[in-house]
């Protein structure tokens, strides 16, 4: 297979105007599946969760979940979209070897959600997205291909199928096409689909980890030439499993959509595989339209007609709105864009706010989640919040450093001992022996050994020199393990030499 030929993306933006649409899969956080009563739990062993009705068996008769169209109108709602009095599912008609029942129970031509939009920024620029509907369907199972280098069905020994998934809800968000983007097309779908995640998490009804797959991104995009006002054939990029990857994504087919049009060749419409290693996609297969699927109402579910007084009591559930709590708590801790952007790309908001709660000031849970406790957890590979230290920790050690207990340096050791399941900070203080001295006779005999061993600074101090007093307090630190007073040190060293 040749290399797609790409144009750099400042030719492509000189040439064409790209056209985007996401299509946002959501696994929701329910107890049971989508039509049965199995069990959703992440990681359980392959084919333990499944039942005649997942698994498509002859006789076996759906059920909807109630929880999972509560969750379903909660995110509708959230996204600013009408939710709709009478709606159904339908039968979508393929194979696919992960999909017990050769057809998904989804929604068509009445989804459960449609017409709204997400206001998202870009460099301190807003953009409407529009939403064009959000529909409930059902997960199929999951495909491991053994064997090969690329983890992918060519060039594998052997396929397993896991039907676990099969059943699991799901809520797809669709938007209409994202047109006058322009150069910050790839900027757009990043930050759309970080916001969205932000807001499905808010909601609570997914945990929304881009890493275990319960939240995925389609993206499709289309080129069309500069100022024509038309949209191009699209190609759709499926699965990409990352807020970066999305970006890049975009930024890949723009490339080598131009590079196909440049050589006259026309766009194939089709599914893309996005490589996460390569950073480039590879062809799939090709998309089909929707009377490909053979859809037509599914005859074992009754329609849903979600009573109005039931959609509002849902809508007073919904929290603030994730930019709009983002914009009241920078406000409130004083933070800086930059200072938030970084917070908000740490993942640490949730974090740093319940430390504050717990009472830290703000720059100190910044301080400590978006440094120390930031690069612990890159050390283990996971994410801030498996960390075995909670906000509640950390503002205790911030406490204990605030009431000069402990310094900065002693609070890294307590963080250790966290970690290493020692106990609470004030244990780990106790049993390690980690308190600050403040003692005048131990803090005095160091202080005087520290001036014994450095006469020429003692002298220049003597002199006058007062700012030459750093190096005695280091050697004073130095010998006390970083548990002396540094303020009581200086005010001793300065009533000896002065």
């Amino acid at each position: 297979m040749s290399a797609d030929v790409l144009v750099p993306f400042d030719d492509v933006l000189e040439r064409f105007d790209p056209a985007l649409g996401l299509e946002v899969h959501v696994e929701l956080n329910t107890a049971s599946k989508m039509f049965c009563g199995c069990p959703t739990e992440f990681g359980a062993e392959p084919n333990t969760q499944v039942c005649p009705t997942c698994l498509g068996l002859p006789g076996a008769m759906p059920v909807v979940n109630r929880k999972a169209v509560e969750s379903a109108i909660r995110i509708g709602l959230a996204l600013n979209c009408e939710i709709a009095e009478w709606c159904r599912f339908a039968r979508k008609n393929y194979f696919y070897p992960d999909m017990p029942k050769n057809f998904q129970t989804s929604q068509y031509d009445e989804p459960i959600a449609f017409n709204g939009f997400m206001d998202v920024e870009v460099d301190g620029q807003a953009f409407r997205v529009e939403i064009e509907r959000a529909h409930m369907e059902e997960d199929t199972g999951k495909s491991l291909h053994v064997g090969g280098a690329t983890g992918r069905i060519h060039g594998a020994d052997y396929s397993l199928v896991d039907y676990n998934r099969a059943g699991i809800p799901l809520i797809e968000i669709v938007t209409r096409p994202i047109v006058g983007a322009g150069e910050k097309a790839p900027e757009i779908a990043k930050a759309y689909v970080a916001q969205l995640r932000d807001l499905i998490v808010a909601l609570g009804v997914s945990d929304a980890r881009m890493d275990q797959g319960s939240i995925r991104a389609d993206v499709n995009l289309s080129l069309s030439p500069r100022g024509a006002g038309t949209l191009g054939t699209r190609t759709e990029t499926k699965n990409v499993n990352s807020l970066r990857s999305v970006e890049r994504a975009v930024r890949y087919e723009m490339s080598r959509h131009a590079g196909v049009l440049e050589e006259g060749r026309p766009i194939l419409q089709e599914t893309r595989h996005w490589h996460e290693d390569t950073g480039i996609t590879t062809s799939g297969r090709e998309k089909s339209d929707a009377e490909d699927y053979r859809y037509f109402p599914e005859p074992d579910l009754v329609p849903v007609a979600p009573s109005r007084e039931w959609v509002e009591e849902l809508r007073g559930t919904l929290p603030e709105n994730p930019t709009q709590k983002r914009a009241r708590l920078q406000a409130e801790w004083g933070f800086s864009d930059l200072e938030m952007r970084d917070t908000v790309g740490a993942g640490a908001l949730g974090l740093v706010e319940e430390t504050i709660a717990a009472g830290a000031s703000p720059q100190a849970a910044r301080k400590w989640w978006l440094s120390d406790m930031a690069r612990r957890a890159n050390e283990a590979g996971v994410e801030l919040t498996a960390l075995a230290v909670t906000p509640l920790d950390v503002a205790r050690v911030q406490t204990l450093v605030d009431e000069g207990k402990i310094n900065d340096k002693l609070a890294r050791q307590v963080f250790d001992g966290l970690l290493a399941g020692e106990g609470t900070p004030d244990e780990i203080v106790e049993a390690r022996g980690l308190a600050i001295v403040s003692d005048d006779g131990a803090l005095g005999t160091a202080v005087d050994n520290a001036i014994a061993a450095n006469p020429d600074v003692a002298d220049k101090i003597r002199d006058g020199k007062v700012a030459a007093a750093g190096a005695l307090i280091g050697a004073v630190m130095k010998e006390m393990r970083g548990q002396a007073d540094a303020g009581r040190v200086r005010e001793l060293i300065l009533e000896k030499l002065t």
